[in-house]
Formats: structure tokens, C-alpha cells, sequence
């Protein structure tokens, strides 16, 4: 059953809320990386990264992974097997343009029925390739329908473009975003600040919307969330912070920081903030790629760490660990992965358990 209709009931009228990314999973959705122009000259580099990334969230949870056909499947299945995965891996032949899933795939909500058991829909929102930058994306449009069969759940029409990049929530009422993104006149110029709020809200049982300024330098996605800052818990937010004042992130990172401590929850008592470090500017063919430690993925047991071959990949790691000391902190280097402007958090998509 899909819903689209602005008139119709929403999720939030139904009950549903995002939960946090922390809290459980029975999933993490991917989409295989096949498109050369991502990653110019790097693809067969990212590849056996990514494995090595399934391979560990495989220990955690089930795994699905959108790919274009029997061969691609195929291929997976041999760098998979040469990174060691275990688990439940489950292949759809779902055909994508890109390897995006958080910003191409469905976002689920969930609720509590009548015999106190959670439900699980799906919600599906426009994606138009962060601005109309990289298309063809019409096979990435359809993925969040496919998911939502493939799960055999409802889904309701988010009625506005949506990255799940874009956003972060604290599966309590708040959710985390920046103006830079969700403001941008090639998202949806029709659209007010509140309006798009309201449709937030609607959408994903939240109540409060937090606004950050800008993103990092070198983000194509005009300043996705989850490059600045993250929920790691219901009042507590950590946030990359640059040190260095020449650094070109530096002022976009401190006004940033600034907005957090002005923040307030439901309650109105202040969250705590947490500071991650940058890592030093990564650059190739004299381009500024879009590194960041918040960028890693939130699984079951494990949390995926992006890192880059820098002292700083032990401070980040050290950060993580101690906001999240029941799971295993991975660290992977993304030197070559993040040449295609994303990293962990950007590729996966969490399905909460139900």
C-alpha cells in the first residue's frame, strides 16, 4: 500500500516515529558500487573495501544488497568470500545508477500496535541525484518501493526530495539537519523552511527540528548531516570540530559547534556535545574530498569508522568507543573510498527491528 496523498493520514497520526540509528536492527540495506564516474580510476580500489565493510557488518546483522543482475551478484559474492564475510548476505536484483543506498533508499519508521509489537513502514522520497548534479537517477527513485516489497511493508510517499544523508534523529522527538542542504533551492524550492518542517514531522513522528549551518568543504551533497554531526544518544550529539584556524573548515565547523550548544530537547535542557577531530585535508587530482570521522554507521554489535591513515584515526576511534562501549569499533581506511565523496554512513541503510 503506498500513501501520497497530503490529505491522507501520516505516519505520525499512525504512531511511527525514525528510531535511532542505535537502536536495534534487523538490517542494514546496501547497494552495490558498479558506476566507474564515482570513484574515476578507483572503483576496483573502493571494491574490496566495501567487502571488508560488509564482511563486518555481516557479523552484526543480515545484510541485503541491491545488484544489477546475475554477474554483479556473482562478482560480490567472489570479494566477499576473499574478505571472509559470514552471516546472512541476501542479494536483490534490484538495478541502481549508484551505490548511495542512505540517500536512494527507503527510510523506515516504526510503531507499537495494539499487542505492544512494533511495526515497521516505509517512507519514500523523492531523490534527485543532491541537486540534479549526477543523473540518470530514475533506477535509484525506484529502490525505496522495491525495499518496502521485498519486506512486504506499507509505504508512504515523503511528497518532497529527501536524502537520508541529509538527516539524523534521536528516535525521541529530534532531528538533526542543516540549512544548507534542505534550504537549497535545487531540493525543493516550493517548500517554506516550515513546510518543510511540517513534512518532517509528518513524515517521521519528530517534533523538533535542530538546524546546522554549512557543510564540510568538498561535500557535493551541500552539507549532508551525517559529515557534521550525530546523534549518539537521546541528549547527546558528537560533532567534528576542525582545530586548525587556516583549515577551510574551520569557521563552518565552529558556527556549527556554536548552534550546538545553543540546542535545546523537548524539554528544553541543553544536549551534550562531544567533539570529534577532522582528519587533515584529503586531497586528489587537487580536489578537497569530503573526509570525516562522523561518517561512520551505527550497526547492531559493531560501529564502522571511516579513517585515514592519520594519528587522528585513533582519537576518533578512542571518541566512539567510549560513547559506545558495548560495541566493536572498526576502523577501515576510506582514503580511496571517500574519493567518490562519501563513506560508510553514506552507503547503508539501517532497517529497524521489528
Amino acid at each position: 500500500m503506498t500513501s501520497s496523498n497530503p490529505m491522507q493520514t501520516t505516519p505520525r497520526q499512525l504512531g511511527y516515529r525514525m528510531p535511532a540509528e542505535w537502536e536495534p536492527h534487523q538490517a542494514t540495506w546496501l547497494s552495490w558500487p558498479h558506476k566507474a564516474e564515482s570513484w574515476p580510476g578507483k572503483l576496483h580500489l573502493i571494491l574490496p573495501v566495501y567487502a571488508r565493510m560488509v564482511a563486518a557488518l555481516a557479523r552484526s546483522e543480515t545484510v541485503h544488497i541491491n545488484v544489477n543482475d546475475q554477474a554483479m551478484e556473482e562478482q560480490a559474492r567472489a570479494l566477499l568470500c576473499a574478505a571472509g564475510a559470514p552471516g546472512d548476505i541476501r542479494f536483490h536484483h534490484f538495478p541502481t545508477n549508484d551505490a548511495w543506498c542512505r540517500d536512494h533508499g527507503a527510510i523506515f519508521v516504526v510503531r507499537q500496535d495494539d499487542n505492544q509489537q512494533p511495526a515497521i513502514t516505509a517512507t519514500d522520497w523523492g531523490f534527485n541525484a543532491w541537486g540534479d548534479k549526477y543523473p540518470p537517477y530514475d533506477l535509484d527513485n525506484q529502490i525505496p518501493a522495491r525495499m518496502a516489497e521485498a519486506l512486504g511493508v506499507q509505504r508512504f510517499a515523503g511528497g518532497m526530495i529527501l536524502e537520508g544523508g541529509s538527516i539524523d534523529v534521536n528516535g525521541q522527538g529530534l532531528l538533526l539537519t542543516s540549512e544548507a542542504c534542505l534550504l537549497n533551492p535545487n531540493r525543493n524550492p516550493a517548500l517554506s523552511r516550515a513546510q518543510i518542517e511540517q513534512r518532517l514531522c509528518d513524515m517521521l513522528g519528530v517534533a523538533k527540528i535542530l538546524w546546522l549551518g554549512e557543510g564540510i568543504v568538498g561535500d557535493d551533497t551541500d552539507g549532508h548531516v551525517d559529515d557534521l554531526a550525530r546523534f549518539v544518544a537521546p541528549n547527546t550529539i558528537v560533532t567534528a570540530v576542525e582545530d586548525d584556524p587556516s583549515d577551510e573548515n574551520y569557521g563552518f565547523l565552529q558556527d556549527n559547534l556554536e548552534r550546538l550548544h545553543a540546542m535545546r530537547n523537548l524539554n528544553e535542557a541543553p544536549l551534550q556535545i562531544v567533539t570529534l577531530p577532522m582528519p587533515p585535508a584529503v586531497v586528489y587530482e587537487e580536489q578537497r574530498l569530503p573526509a570525516s570521522y562522523a561518517n561512520f554507521y551505527i550497526a547492531n554489535t559493531v560501529v564502522l569508522l571511516p579513517t585515514y591513515n592519520h594519528p587522528n584515526d585513533e582519537w576518533a576511534r578512542r571518541v566512539l568507543q567510549e560513547l559506545f562501549p558495548e560495541r566493536e569499533i572498526i576502523g577501515l581506511d576510506c582514503t580511496d573510498m571517500v574519493w567518490g565523496l562519501g563513506a560508510f554512513h553514506c552507503l547503508t541503510q539501517q532497517v529497524p527491528h521489528v
